[in-house]
């Protein structure tokens, strides 16, 4: 029996469906934990395929290439250098499976298939993947490791069976999605795990953006009891070889406990990855934002030049009659604390137009929204027409408050192909954007120092759309309706419930309303960052055709 062991933690960024380039990526960090002298590198799930592969797995000529590609990487591991655990959709007597493989001596040496498949929120793992049973511990360098792939940490009977059966150390291979606050609700299922055992526990996560999912890495090691033994930092691809010896009978280890970041740095690094990912692993040259003067668009420009640099974030000043003087210079004044390119491009002579062209049809009505939505509208065929034109993706500005009540303008401010601020509530815009003026994310590419002039925070939000409009004309505070949102979207609670806290009946049902009427319009938003534990898109799945709003 070993009484030592060295195992590195491979936190990496693959990409899906980049079978080629992400073993690439798996060859380059096995390389690193070589020059360490690590005998095993343990990857994130479903790393050779990428996660989440969604009904890529579903193609047979998908995963022929993802088991060609494992036999490759075994074929590696014949060099005498480290064992490679790694994830991948592996089909076993007609059935395909989430898998961990161990690849060790040239050779698939174990494999390990997830049983539990996760079924709620964004993940839908048993429409695509079989389960597989409750494992036994693999054997190697004479250790019995206990895999657990992801999910199954989240259970007590996959551990609790693993340590039956003489496992030593457990090893969790993870895509755990980011969300606010999620690294505590890691850290006690994982500690809950080892109270359950008293083995420790290794846990693995992937990093990078995909879609509409982030994820954070911030991987960790956990002794018998609990403590942490390693961290690795958040938001950073690491390659981290550490050191396991046996002292007494039990494992321990020793290796770089990294801070965790505070909560604003976290919301601002998940939009910042997920923005520079999305834009990179899809091909865009960079992006373009209609930068209105405003704190939204102040705090997308931001996060867009920390992610992709000033030089591929392109702003675009659209002015109307109603654009007042102090919207001009703070646009100009957020652009030129980024170094960003500025252009201003004038939707009067558009609105001009389509007074005319429109006015036999509108005579003999009043101007309202329609007018209002036209302004909004002539601004996104703008900028999807530059977008068109020179390549940037148009980079949409609204944040989930506005989204949630549908205080946008359908073909207007949504146009666009990423929605950076989609889940991010207005007051979290607001303290987050205090959080980047007062500090300089670590990989940031921007400017080191503030990015946005106080004023652009302090003044009243507006639209802009008609004199003297004030967002709170048509919606209520963002402190009394964030809090109502929060209540509806991620806590699902009723009326009575949430006038129990101290809200107002009337305004919570009209906030309801406003939130259901709305759902025919986030159908058709561009994708977003996932940041709270409720997102629109898979996590919330609500009809549009809803007769119950009636009942409200």
């Amino acid at each position: 029996m070993s009484d030592s062991l060295s195992i590195a933690f491979a936190q990496i960024n693959p990409v899906v469906g980049d079978i080629v380039g992400n073993v690439a990526r798996i060859r380059a960090a096995r390389a690193r934990a070589a020059e360490d002298g690590a005998q095993l590198v343990v990857f994130p799930e479903l790393v050779v395929s990428g996660y989440p592969p969604e009904d890529l797995v579903l193609k047979a000529a998908f995963l022929d290439a993802v088991e060609q590609a494992v036999e490759d990487l075994a074929a590696d591991t014949a060099d005498n250098g480290p064992a490679l655990l790694v994830g991948a959709p592996w089909r076993v007597a007609g059935r395909v499976h989430n898998a961990a493989l161990l690849l060790d001596h040239g050779r698939v040496a174990a494999s390990r298939l997830k049983h539990h498949l996760p079924n709620y929120g964004v993940f839908d793992e048993a429409r695509v993947f079989a389960p597989g049973p409750v494992p036994g511990p693999i054997q190697f360098r004479g250790t019995r490791l206990g895999v657990l792939v992801c999910e199954d940490m989240w259970y007590a009977d996959v551990a609790e069976t693993l340590a039956e059966c003489g496992a030593e150390i457990l090893v969790v291979p993870n895509g755990s999605p980011f969300e606010m606050d999620k690294v505590g609700v890691r850290l006690d299922r994982a500690r809950s795990r080892v109270a359950e055992t008293g083995l420790p526990l290794i846990y693995v996560n992937q990093l990078g953006g995909q879609d509409e999912l982030v994820f954070d890495g911030a991987s960790f090691a956990l002794d018998g009891k609990g403590e942490v033994l390693i961290r690795l930092p958040a938001w950073s691809e690491q390659v981290v070889t550490t050191q396991w010896r046996k002292e007494n009978g039990t494992w321990t280890a020793s290796g770089p406990i990294a801070p965790v970041p505070e909560r604003d740095e976290d919301l601002y690094q998940a939009m910042v990855m997920g923005l520079r990912d999305y834009v990179g692993k899809n091909g865009f040259p960079g992006v373009v934002l209609g930068l209105s003067g405003g704190i939204d668009s102040a705090l997308a420009a931001a996060v867009a030049a920390d992610a992709l640099g000033a030089d591929k974030v392109w702003c675009v000043m659209m002015p109307s009659p109603y654009t007042s003087q102090e919207s001009l210079d703070d646009a100009e004044g957020v652009a030129r604390m980024l170094g960003c390119r500025l252009d201003t491009i004038n939707i009067g002579p558009a609105m001009a137009a389509f007074d005319q062209m429109l006015a036999p049809h509108f005579a003999g009505t009043n101007a309202d929204i329609t007018e209002e939505n036209l302004q909004s509208r002539a601004r996104g065929v703008t900028l999807m027409a530059l977008s068109n034109k020179f390549g940037p993706m148009v980079l949409s500005t609204g944040n989930k408050s506005e989204m949630s009540t549908g205080y946008a303008t359908l073909y207007g401010d949504m146009c666009g192909g990423y929605a950076v601020l989609k889940d991010v509530y207005k007051t979290a815009v607001f303290a987050v954007c205090r959080w980047r003026n007062g500090h300089v994310p670590a990989g940031a590419l921007g400017p080191n120092g503030p990015v946005m002039p106080e004023r652009v925070i302090t003044k009243p939000p507006s639209a802009e759309l008609k004199p003297d409009q004030k967002d709170q004309d048509t919606l209520p505070p963002y402190d009394v309706l964030d809090g109502i949102l929060s209540c509806l979207i991620e806590d699902e609670n009723s009326v009575e419930t949430i006038v129990g806290k101290g809200y107002d009946e009337a305004m919570v049902r009209r906030v309801w309303r406003m939130l259901d009427r709305a759902e025919y319009k986030r159908r058709q938003a561009p994708p977003g960052v996932k940041i709270t534990g409720r997102s629109f898109g898979k996590d919330r799945r609500y009809p549009i055709t809803n007769g119950f709003t009636k009942t409200i």
